[in-house]
């Protein structure tokens, strides 16, 4: 795996930090702005809302930049919004950083997906994914727990200044791994050197089946491209690819109803000391540890296996957390599974929407990325109306299954379809000749 694939990973550790360390600092927030729990998360679904808008947006406005030169830009806004929130006392000001800092991780979050499945051969696009995805992961074990500490500890106010202080160490190893100059060489997938007018030479090996032009994220991003834009959105009309994105966008929400009350849920419902908080949330990253190793695995080979394992697994947990919150000893182990399969699912839907959108893999990225964040968006507020209408943290977790069962309902109708289309496909003969099945 290139380091860049390492490198882009750690700048989503950096970014992701601050995307989930609000599930944790939730009470201290509320406090200190004066504001309720829910509408202190609504700071997450704020967050959510600038990666809906951004990652589209950004991914067309970008889309003939140099890679590092829109990454590094991404990169200096979200520090630069993570700096005023630190010191604002306004919730209304920290709610427009929250969506200005979300607006640019999420173009981040298109140009690298798409620049980490450029480097790589077609049948390593999980794997690099998960590579990816795993920073987020790893913000999840690490920089949630941390970002939790430190708010108890120093105030919310500080882990917001360790999120600028990482993403500024994360540009400069940007900085460092990702090559400058124009995209260009992976349209044709030459492997010959670039040539002296500045065109970016190509930074991944090319795939052994011959990929050229749409079978890579980079492909086809660059000079004599054309009417890039009209060709990305003309492969965008695709029901199936649609029916995929609702797949993401309900497992996301499935998992976020519950995630973004765990630690009210853990203190208030279960009962346990807050000073538990940060190790059971570690806990539950160690849960998406594990899911993203063992989905990224499965994803190219068997994606309906990876997502109908997931998703099924996320609609049992959550309704078990719900029937089981208020006893210690099943919710916490509970809260790792939650982690494990909600988890599991993320390289699959990634890869699938690429495979069904070969010819936009850029404006495919930045949907996807909005498509989890309407999951993002929507789980965190169904959970806080559930909660207002004092249904009780438990409350949230059904919301999660109830969530989770429609996306499973989506992936059933996607496997009908892949099969039905499988079927129709011509078949060779026993000469080698081609028959139909139809």
């Amino acid at each position: 795996m290139p380091l860049a694939v390492y490198i882009l990973g750690l700048s989503i550790f950096a970014q992701g930090t601050s995307e989930l360390m609000l599930a944790g600092l939730l009470p201290e927030m509320a406090a200190d702005l004066g504001v309720s729990v829910p509408d202190a998360g609504l700071l997450i679904s704020a967050f959510a809302m600038g990666m809906l808008v951004g990652a589209p947006v950004l991914a067309v406005v970008t889309l003939r930049w140099p890679r590092r030169t829109a990454l590094l830009t991404f990169l200096v806004v979200f520090a630069l919004s993570h700096v005023v929130g630190a010191l604002t006392s306004s919730y209304g000001t920290l709610f427009a950083t929250r969506v200005v800092g979300a607006f640019v991780y999420a173009g981040f979050w298109a140009v690298a997906a798409s620049t980490t499945l450029g480097l790589v051969p077609a049948n390593a696009r999980g794997k690099a994914m998960g590579v990816l995805a795993g920073g987020l992961t790893v913000a999840t074990i690490i920089g949630l727990s941390a970002g939790t500490v430190i708010g108890q500890h120093l105030g919310w106010r500080a882990a917001f200044w360790a999120v600028a202080a990482l993403s500024v160490l994360a540009g400069a190893g940007i900085l460092a791994t990702i090559p400058g100059g124009r995209p260009g060489a992976a349209a044709t997938g030459d492997t010959r050197p670039a040539p002296a007018s500045g065109d970016e030479p190509r930074t991944g090996a090319a795939a052994p089946t011959g990929a050229t032009a749409g079978t890579g994220a980079t492909a086809g991003i660059g000079a004599g491209a054309g009417p890039r834009v009209a060709t990305e959105l003309r492969s965008m009309t695709s029901p199936k690819l649609w029916l995929a994105y609702s797949t993401t966008a309900l497992t996301t929400g499935a998992l976020l109803a519950s995630f973004s009350y765990l630690s009210v849920l853990l203190v208030d419902t279960t009962g346990l000391d807050s000073a538990w908080v940060p190790a059971v949330l570690a806990l539950y990253g160690v849960g998406c540890l594990i899911g993203i190793t063992i989905g990224g695995r499965t994803a190219d080979a068997r994606p309906f296996l990876s997502l109908y394992t997931g998703i099924a697994g996320l609609v049992v947990t959550s309704a078990a957390l719900a029937l089981a919150a208020s006893v210690p000893l099943l919710a916490v182990p509970l809260i790792f599974l939650l982690g494990a399969f909600g988890f599991a699912t993320n390289p699959a839907l990634n890869t699938r929407v690429f495979a069904l959108a070969k010819n936009a893999p850029t404006l495919a990225a930045a949907v996807n990325v909005s498509s989890f964040n309407v999951g993002i968006t929507v789980g965190p507020w169904l959970g806080g109306l559930s909660i207002g209408a004092g249904l009780g943290y438990p409350s949230v977790a059904w919301i999660g299954a109830a969530i989770g069962a429609a996306s499973l309902a989506t992936v059933l109708v996607s496997g009908r379809l892949h099969r039905a289309e499988a079927a129709a496909l011509p078949e060779p003969s026993e000469n080698g000749e081609i028959r139909s099945t139809l």
